[in-house]
């Protein structure tokens, strides 16, 4: 059994706001990107946490990430940048959207791969 918590703990939170892409942004399916994210508000205890970037696309309402095939992980979220390469084999016709997770996770606008 876990022993309670005397005092309060608090919570550090970084959730930065995704600046590339942007809303109605294209990226052509199999080209390289860069995606940023802003980095103005790290803490400094998160100076040296590494990320994930995520796929996503919505559907009946739900929002569904591919897990299985990371667009990266493992970079500095300090960097305020990864460059990745999108998918080829992805339907044209959905809005994707990325998902950067490392202390938190935030998602960009939604975007096109064509």
């Amino acid at each position: 059994m876990a022993a309670p918590v005397n005092t309060p703990q608090a919570l550090i939170v970084f959730n930065p706001t995704i600046t590339a892409p942007t809303k109605h942004m294209s990226w052509p399916k199999g080209s390289t990107q860069e995606i940023k994210w802003d980095t103005e508000n790290i803490p400094a205890e998160r100076t040296a946490t590494t990320g994930v970037i995520l796929l996503g696309y919505m559907e009946n309402d739900s929002e569904n990430l591919d897990i299985d095939h990371p667009l990266a992980t493992g970079f500095p979220l300090n960097d305020g940048k990864v460059t990745v390469k999108m998918p080829t084999d992805i339907d044209s016709t959905k809005d994707y959207f990325v998902v950067l997770f490392g202390d938190s996770g935030n998602k960009s606008p939604v975007f096109r791969i064509a």
